[in-house]
C-alpha cells in the first residue's frame, strides 16, 4: 500500500512539473521574431547609402549651373515628391527653389571617412563632379565628386552607374515622418514630382 501511494505521489509530482513548465513556456512572449525584425530594420537603415545623408543645404550651386528655361515645376511652385531617397520623403509637398537642366547621375563611392561603401546614390550632376574627360559620363568611368550632400562624399571617387539629361529640382519640404523643416534639398528629378492634386 506504502508503494502504491508513493508511485501515485510520484507520478502526481511529475505531472505538476511538467505542466508548470509548459505554462511558463506559452506564457513567454516570444521576441525572437520581433527582435530580428528590429536587427534587420537597423541593418536595411545602415545600408540604404542615405544614413549620412544632409536634409537641407546652404542653397548654393556650382558657378556653371544652367537654369532650366522653361521647367515643368517653376521656381515658387508646389509638387508632390514621389521618391524616398530618404524617410519622410515619399508623398511630401514641396516647394521648387531651383529648377536646372544638366545630367544627373547614380554613382557608387566609398566615403573618404572611413564609412561603408555606397551603392547606387542618387543624384549628383554633372556640375558637381571633377576630372571627367567626355559628356555625358559612360556607367563604369570614374570621377572626383565635388558635391557634401552626404558625409565623407567630398573628394571620393565616383563609380558612375547610370546617366541621364533631365531637369533637376532644388526642394524644400517638411519631413512626413518627423515634421523637419528640410530646405534646399539636393536633388529631386522632374519624374520624381508629381502635380498636387486636391
Amino acid at each position: 500500500m506504502n508503494k502504491k501511494a508513493y508511485l501515485i505521489g510520484l507520478i502526481s509530482l511529475l505531472s505538476l512539473i511538467v505542466l508548470t513548465a509548459c505554462s511558463n513556456s506559452q506564457d513567454e512572449p516570444d521576441n525572437s521574431g520581433e527582435q530580428q525584425t528590429t536587427e534587420t530594420e537597423a541593418t536595411s537603415s545602415e545600408h540604404d547609402g542615405h544614413e549620412g545623408m544632409n536634409h537641407s543645404s546652404s542653397g548654393e550651386v556650382p558657378d556653371d549651373l544652367k537654369e532650366a528655361d522653361n521647367p515643368k515645376y517653376e521656381v515658387g511652385s508646389k509638387a508632390t515628391i514621389e521618391t524616398d531617397h530618404m524617410a519622410g520623403m515619399n508623398g511630401a509637398k514641396a516647394t521648387i527653389s531651383g529648377a536646372y537642366d544638366t545630367t544627373v547621375y547614380t554613382i557608387t563611392y566609398t566615403p573618404t571617412n572611413g564609412g561603408e561603401k555606397v551603392e547606387d546614390h542618387k543624384w549628383v550632376i554633372r556640375e558637381e563632379l571633377a576630372d571627367v574627360e567626355q559628356e555625358p559620363i559612360n556607367a563604369g568611368s570614374t570621377a572626383t565628386i565635388n558635391a557634401s550632400h552626404m558625409e565623407g562624399m567630398v573628394g571620393a571617387t565616383a563609380t558612375i552607374t547610370s546617366a541621364k539629361e533631365t531637369t533637376v529640382y532644388m526642394v524644400d519640404y517638411q519631413s512626413t515622418t518627423d515634421g523637419e523643416a528640410v530646405k534646399n534639398h539636393k536633388w529631386v528629378t522632374e519624374d520624381e514630382l508629381a502635380p498636387i492634386t486636391k
